[in-house]
């Protein structure tokens, strides 16, 4: 699964952690989170997130 980061924080969505505090558990491809997640860290939208290239 691609992982995706948020241009305004550089947090990076890492489908085999997930995000355990907003209650999205491990192993939840980008594509299959919820229209309304957003940012942990800044709050900036699912869909202003771009692929991680590492």
């Amino acid at each position: 699964m691609k992982k995706y980061i948020c241009p305004g924080c550089q947090y990076i969505y890492d489908p085999a952690v997930g995000d355990p505090d907003g209650g999205i558990p491990a192993g939840t491809a980008f594509e299959d989170l919820p229209d309304d997640w957003v940012c942990p860290v800044c709050g900036l939208a699912k869909d202003e997130f771009e692929e991680y290239e590492e």
